[in-house]
């Protein structure tokens, strides 16, 4: 027979069924993202007569540490970077989904934090340029701030656009 030590362990511990719905929605949300941006940069690339160059560079700068960039303009297409790469982008902005649906979630039942999420949004639309800035100079010569503030906006609407459709009476005032 154990002792009453007078403390009470709950039975339910798993979370609500609205937590995994909303977490589970912000990881499709951030998914929808990460596609957008590989979708941009592949227009991008195809435009440019290199498909996959994008996704080539960029894990070859996270996964290599850029060895091989020196001359990117004849850094051949590796899908094995591709898909190392593109494994990475989507767990990434699956994070940033759920990251993004906890705030909507604050932001819904705490109206005024509103404008704050919407700065936290400004915040990461440039982390990426600031990143690969310190870390990553070459990326910032391969990709223009244009291709990549366009793709950071077209993924932002996207996650908007399906918060929107899973959340309709949604409601966050800045």
């Amino acid at each position: 027979m154990t002792p009453d030590t007078g403390l009470s362990i709950p039975v339910d511990t798993a979370p609500s069924l609205d937590a995994a719905q909303r977490y589970r929605d912000g990881m499709v949300a951030g998914v929808l993202g990460a596609l957008t941006i590989a979708l941009w940069f592949l227009i991008l690339d195809a435009l440019a007569g290199r498909p996959l160059w994008t996704p080539t560079v960029l894990g070859t700068v996270l996964f290599r540490g850029g060895a091989g960039l020196g001359s990117v303009e004849t850094l051949p297409v590796s899908m094995e970077m591709v898909l190392m790469f593109t494994w990475v982008h989507g767990l990434v902005f699956a994070v940033l989904g759920g990251i993004a649906a906890w705030l909507l979630d604050h932001a819904e039942r705490h109206p005024n934090s509103g404008f704050g999420v919407l700065l936290l949004f400004v915040v990461f639309q440039f982390g990426f340029i600031a990143v690969a800035t310190v870390f990553a100079p070459p990326v910032l010569r391969v990709l223009s701030a244009w291709s990549i503030l366009v793709a950071n906006l077209l993924a932002a609407a996207a996650m908007t656009a399906y918060f929107r459709w899973r959340h309709p009476d949604l409601h966050v005032s800045p």
